[in-house]
């Protein structure tokens, strides 16, 4: 069920009224009913394999907490690890090492050409992002950074609730388990909030990601072009796509989450107007970014501790990077993609520790335009790093990476096709301005009755006038 389709509407236009009256108990298991119907209209079997990894973890935080023996408490969160790794992994990532160790054994001649050991494995619907949910309330009961969940369907909730259950925001225990065990406030502030997000999350994904989507799949889907001016626009639109269809479901998930009382963690801060790799990273898919740094790269760097100097910071960056790249899908260019940020973030790093008293501007002017050399020069390293994320295979992008430095021809049809993106391009990045100068995404609403009411006007017209009216899926579904 899709947040930009008819029967999402009325789906929520049902659970929203019956929600409204109820106390906050009764609206929990409203909640829990209503997001078990919302996942089990995709597949209902995978609500099951679900409902297994969300009663390991809680029996398991039960157990941890009742003793204070390290090896039983170590035993419970190996047990609640295994088993939500254990289905990550399966229905994720077995075909993927199947795949490479088959070919390995292969080119060694040590197994047939014919051998086929891959199986016809459909992928849970946001297993990646419940699974990390997961993983955290474990690992910070285990480490008592916080309480287990008192009653199961309390931590059920946590899990299952629908605005954020497919694709993230990913949250945590400790934000979100308060909020599910309090009585919610509903006014009408948090609704006309709520309402907005809503409504720029459906802009941004039907207006901005659906329209770049046009421009950008023919290239990388049908390889129409080795003409590195059309592959440039294709990496433009692309990125601007993703962003879209991203951050566009984020504010939607947001959004329903202020209508009912609930505060959603953001996950994108203005992450085109970055000055580098890491303020890049600190903007984007910012849930993700905090969670591999809390239960990744932090441990790593503990672990490594034996490395002298810096050089346990950058292998640890790496490493974690890596994990994030294959966290999105099981493709090399995934690998790569989160291994080319592993080097960029290490070369900041490096650059920032050795060089940063050299980086410093004097004078308004050259601050300014030294803030905007900065945002364009990382914006074209984002671009690339997208266009390896976007690529079918490491071919496709080593070809696409080729021609785009030594087949560069401007055409009038490239020339048609950039028009066609700045198009696009124009309302979303003049939100995301007043989104940056302001530091606050409700910059709209603070605006004057006037102006707050045309730039609505204007947006409501873009959306109903040239969005995409069909509903297409979102990118991270497949993650």
């Amino acid at each position: 069920m899709l947040f930009n389709s008819l029967g999402f509407l009325f789906f929520f236009t049902i659970v929203y009224l019956l929600y409204l009256p109820l106390s906050y108990k009764w609206q929990n298991a409203l909640l829990i009913i209503a997001s078990c119907f919302f996942y089990a209209v995709w597949n209902w079997k995978f609500l099951f394999l679900m409902l297994v990894s969300i009663s390991t973890d809680f029996w398991c935080s039960q157990y941890m907490e009742r003793t204070e023996d390290v090896a039983r408490r170590r035993l419970f969160l190996s047990i609640s690890l295994f088993v939500n790794l254990g289905i990550l992994g399966f229905f994720k990532y077995y075909n993927f090492f199947v795949e490479n160790f088959v070919g390995l054994l292969q080119g060694l001649h040590l197994a047939s050409p014919s051998l086929n050991l891959t199986l016809n494995i459909i992928l849970p619907l946001g297993v990646s992002f419940y699974t990390f949910e997961a993983m955290s309330y474990v690992i910070d009961v285990y480490k008592k950074r916080i309480k287990p969940a008192r009653r199961y369907w309390d931590y059920l909730l946590f899990v299952i609730y629908f605005p954020h259950l497919i694709a993230g925001p990913i949250m945590r225990a400790r934000d979100f388990l308060p909020q599910i065990t309090a009585k919610r406030h509903i006014d009408g502030d948090k609704f006309g909030r709520g309402v907005y997000l809503v409504f720029l999350g459906l802009f941004q994904k039907m207006f901005i990601a659906d329209n770049m989507a046009k421009i950008a799949n023919p290239i990388f889907n049908d390889g129409i072009s080795s003409n590195g001016a059309d592959i440039l626009v294709g990496m433009y639109t692309f990125t601007f796509q993703i962003f879209g269809d991203f951050a566009g479901y984020s504010n939607i998930a947001r959004g329903l989450g202020l209508m009912m009382g609930f505060e959603i963690t953001v996950n994108f801060n203005t992450p085109f107007f970055a000055t580098n790799v890491q303020d890049y990273w600190n903007r984007w898919h910012i849930t993700l970014s905090q969670w591999i740094r809390d239960y990744i790269y932090l441990p790593l760097v503990e672990a490594l501790h034996r490395i002298k100097g810096n050089a346990r910071l950058y292998l640890a960056l790496i490493i974690s990077m890596a994990l994030i790249g294959l966290w999105h899908g099981a493709s090399w260019n995934f690998v790569v993609f989160g291994l080319y940020y592993g080097v960029l973030l290490s070369l900041y790093l490096f650059i920032r520790m050795r060089y940063s008293r050299f980086m410093v501007v004097q004078g308004p002017w050259k601050a300014r335009a030294w803030f905007f050399l900065r945002v364009v020069f990382l914006f074209h390293l984002v671009v690339i790093g997208m266009m390896i994320f976007r690529s079918r295979s490491l071919s496709q992008a080593n070809s696409l990476l080729k021609d785009l430095f030594f087949n560069f021809h401007i055409t009038a049809a490239n020339g048609h096709a950039f028009m066609h993106f700045v198009l696009f391009f124009i309302p979303i990045i003049l939100l995301q301005l007043g989104e940056f100068l302001t530091k606050d995404i409700f910059f709209v609403l603070r605006q004057p009755w006037l102006l707050r009411h045309g730039i609505l006007a204007v947006m409501l017209y873009l959306w109903l006038g040239w969005g995409a009216m069909e509903p297409e899926k979102f990118i991270y579904f497949q993650f």
